[in-house]
């Protein structure tokens, strides 16, 4: 009982808190942005299932907390059924209706007679909304903590590595990649770990002058702490930092808004070159990960906090901004996934509605509901999969083969 206590709170209550927070955020999104067009809402839902608390607020909507934590989302009056795909005849026959029932001044409050444009702002608005969120958790971290960086500097060049092929040296500083700017040793990790395979151009610093060497990092299957069983880019480079290496930086309120949307974006680049690299064949798909592997990272990094903290006040802070930080990360990239266009995400209702702005009329209900289901499919072939990956990286059917064994 003890332990399934402590995995609870370990696991799967920071997953949940996670989840909720960064869905809540998206649909809140869309919520907003439908209130400033004037658009009928029924309901806004935290949770799926039988609702555990429901309200209405003054204009009418329903706001309800279901039992089951897994999402959240806003039903618009008159989506459902056919109306949530609706070619020119099911608008004609829904536009009749809601004259018959509540006369020519409801019609503009229901979205599918809204503009175009302020459809497809309401939609985008729930993405908008996750990296927005991810910008304000990044920059009250920053402001609240700061950054404690390290320099970029090469202490140890491993034999006959990447590294040593490319001749790179202990000593060096690295002060740029492929031209980017580069000013502290993780920077460098983070971006010779997604490029295996990949050549990277080094500028470094030696001896008073600066060297341009071209180094490509291999790949190798490592256990990382968070995330399980990974195949990265490895340049056989090692800094064993000394006092002097490390600087800690603090940022006032304008310092932290720039902080946040740079690491927003650092986020958001990462996933689009990794995922254009996955979707090319330079990288397995076996990297790919789901819902498992969320909850094990937001476990790992709630571990990583307790495990750390010298008290228990401590601890608190330190669960707390793992938790935000995580939380930031998880919304850029779920902000980036609704974005594909995809039937069923919002960047395939932003398809939709670019189809509708060259032909002048929406797509036919028919193709519409096609499209959804293959989105479907898609998305759920997907999920399986990603499924799979995390099993298969948290080593759980080599621990159920030595159940049986």
């Amino acid at each position: 009982m003890l332990g399934f206590i402590q995995t609870a709170l370990t696991y799967i209550v920071p997953f949940l808190l996670v989840l909720t927070l960064v869905v809540t955020i998206h649909e809140l999104g869309h919520f907003l942005a439908a209130k400033r067009f004037g658009v009928a809402i029924d309901r806004f839902a935290i949770g799926f299932g039988r609702a555990l608390l429901t309200w209405r607020d003054k204009s009418g909507v329903e706001w309800r907390v279901g039992w089951i934590p897994l999402g959240g989302y806003v039903r618009f009056s008159g989506d459902e059924n056919a109306a949530s795909v609706p070619d020119q005849q099911d608008l004609n026959e829904m536009r009749r209706e809601i004259l018959r029932r509540d006369g020519p001044e409801a019609v503009g409050r229901y979205l599918h007679f809204k503009p175009l444009w302020q459809r497809a702002i309401i939609v985008a608005a729930g993405p908008v909304a996750n990296f927005l969120l991810a910008i304000v958790l990044f920059a009250a971290l920053a402001m609240a903590f700061g950054d404690t960086v390290r320099a970029p500097r090469i202490s140890e060049v491993q034999a006959n590595s990447p590294a040593a092929r490319a001749g790179l040296m202990a000593g060096d500083l690295v002060v740029a990649l492929d031209g980017r700017k580069v000013d502290d040793f993780e920077s460098v990790a983070r971006y010779v770990n997604l490029r295996a395979g990949v050549p990277i151009r080094f500028t470094v610093q030696r001896g008073g002058a600066v060297t341009e060497l071209t180094g490509t990092p291999e790949v190798r299957e490592v256990h990382d702490r968070i995330a399980g069983r990974q195949k990265i880019g490895v340049l056989g480079i090692a800094n064993r930092s000394k006092p002097s290496d490390f600087r800690h930086v603090s940022y006032n309120p304008i310092q932290a808004v720039g902080r946040g949307v740079t690491q927003t974006w650092d986020v958001l680049s990462t996933t689009v070159f990794y995922l254009g690299r996955l979707v090319a064949g330079q990288v397995p798909a076996d990297q790919l990960g789901g819902v498992i592997g969320i909850a094990n990272a937001s476990g790992k990094v709630t571990q990583a906090a307790v495990d750390a903290a010298p008290t228990g006040g401590w601890m608190v802070v330190g669960v707390i901004a793992n938790l935000l930080s995580f939380s930031a990360v998880l919304s850029v990239s779920i902000g980036f996934m609704n974005l594909l266009p995809i039937p069923v995400l919002d960047g395939g209702h932003l398809l939709f509605y670019a189809y509708e702005a060259v032909a002048r009329r929406p797509l036919g209900a028919r193709l519409q509901a096609a499209g959804y289901r293959v989105g479907l499919a898609l998305l759920l072939g997907f999920m399986l999969f990603a499924t799979w990956n995390d099993l298969q990286r948290l080593s759980v059917f080599k621990f159920l083969g030595g159940l049986f064994s």
